[in-house]
């Protein structure tokens, strides 16, 4: 990742981190006029990399997508506006070089971020958001011709934004289809030598169905 992105990105994650704790204490007041301000979504999403995620010690890179369950808490801070926490099983990706597996990993992309919906409280209400991710991968394992050999994916702070429909199947059931993209430049080592960066920016999408209380 070049410096003045990752000089970019911290910021921005900064603003939107301080955005939402200060509004989280409106929230305790405006959530009072809020008949039942929380949301428990429970659904399956998939992780879905870009199909070319750079060259790593000079070969082409490309990620598989991963499909996991997941669940979502939200907390209404007025009938339009959200704040929102997703999380998942860990998803399983495999790296593969000039077509070939090369890497096995796994990794964990939870995502904190706030939500506009445009028609609160109508039948279908598209909505819009923005956040910060932070993917942490684990479990990773050399393959072919790597086999044996210590591959690590560093960890990534990184923009998320947030797009989808709720559809109200009544007063406390929803059905939610959404789709975020998430900014993912991880740094790749083979035996602690840097190879270069997966630059994966995924989208992650799915649907889910949610109960409010």
């Amino acid at each position: 990742m070049q410096a003045g992105k990752e000089f970019d990105v911290s910021h921005l994650k900064h603003l939107i981190i301080a955005g939402v704790l200060c509004a989280a204490p409106l929230g305790n007041a405006v959530a009072q006029s809020v008949e039942s301000p929380w949301i428990v979504h429970v659904g399956a999403h998939v992780v879905d990399p870009k199909s070319n995620t750079g060259d790593l010690a000079g070969l082409s890179s490309s990620t598989t997508r991963s499909l996991r369950p997941s669940v979502s808490v939200e907390y209404l801070l007025t009938p339009s506006w959200s704040v929102e926490l997703l999380a998942a099983l860990p998803f399983q990706h495999d790296v593969r070089l000039d077509g070939q597996r090369a890497v096995g990993v796994k990794q964990l992309p939870p995502v904190v971020g706030v939500n506009y919906r445009f028609l609160a409280g109508q039948t279908v209400s598209p909505f819009l958001g923005v956040g910060v991710n932070y993917t942490h991968f684990f479990d990773t394992k050399g393959h072919n011709a790597l086999d044996g050999t210590n591959v690590s994916l560093g960890d990534t702070w990184g923009i998320a934004w947030h797009g989808g429909v709720d559809i109200a199947l009544n007063a406390r059931w929803t059905f939610t289809v959404d789709a975020r993209w998430i900014d993912i430049d991880s740094k790749v080592k083979v035996d602690g030598a840097r190879v270069g960066t997966a630059h994966l920016d995924p989208w992650v999408y799915g649907v889910s169905v949610g109960y409010r209380f």
